[in-house]
């Protein structure tokens, strides 16, 4: 009998694992491939897109001796602004215009202690080329535009569906990225 009810438990524990199992992949066969992407922070945080398919999102690769690095107070002023109603601003440092400072602890730091950045800053990646991390080889194809310097920015609204690009003389908060954000704030 006891053989039973310990066969009748693994039966139960073996479902279940099945069940959880299947509910994560549904879930991430929900989200798109756009936003099927996942980064380390340069604050320690793990990041989801998926998590954000339904919220807008500024992206901007960044570097740390650029003519356009005080940019990061603007981005900073709309990450504060409309953080609580859904925006989400990422930061991609890259040091494809040689211009970003050699580590990630250097960059993190200089972000910080500079600018006061709380939004999130992935670790150093490559945004331009064949070495582009697979996020900005969609946002390009999307747009059709790849960053041509520091600071060049993507919009991203709700569903991926609609992206748009924003040169490094576009400052974030420039009524452009404003109005198209603002559309899809909760």
């Amino acid at each position: 009998m006891r053989l039973f009810q310990n066969a009748s438990t693994l039966n139960q524990k073996l479902i279940f694992s099945i069940i959880l199992l299947s509910v994560s992949n549904m879930a991430n066969a929900a989200c798109s491939a756009l936003y099927n992407h996942q980064f380390s922070t340069l604050q320690g945080e793990k990041i989801n897109l998926c998590d954000y398919q339904d919220k807008p999102i500024l992206v901007v690769n960044t570097a740390s001796k650029c003519g356009f690095t005080p940019q990061f107070e603007a981005l900073e002023g709309l990450y504060k602004k409309y953080k609580d109603q859904g925006l989400l601003v990422i930061g991609f440092p890259s040091n494809d215009f040689k211009q970003e400072l050699s580590d990630d602890k250097q960059i993190g730091d200089f972000c910080k202690l500079t600018y006061s950045v709380k939004f999130p800053m992935i670790t150093k990646t490559s945004v331009t080329g064949v070495n582009a991390n697979a996020f900005y080889k969609q946002l390009s194809a999307k747009t059709g535009q790849s960053p041509s310097w520091n600071f060049f920015k993507y919009v991203v609204l709700p569903g991926g569906k609609d992206v748009y690009a924003f040169s490094s003389n576009v400052k974030p908060d420039a009524v452009e990225i404003v109005s198209k954000i603002n559309s899809s704030l909760k």
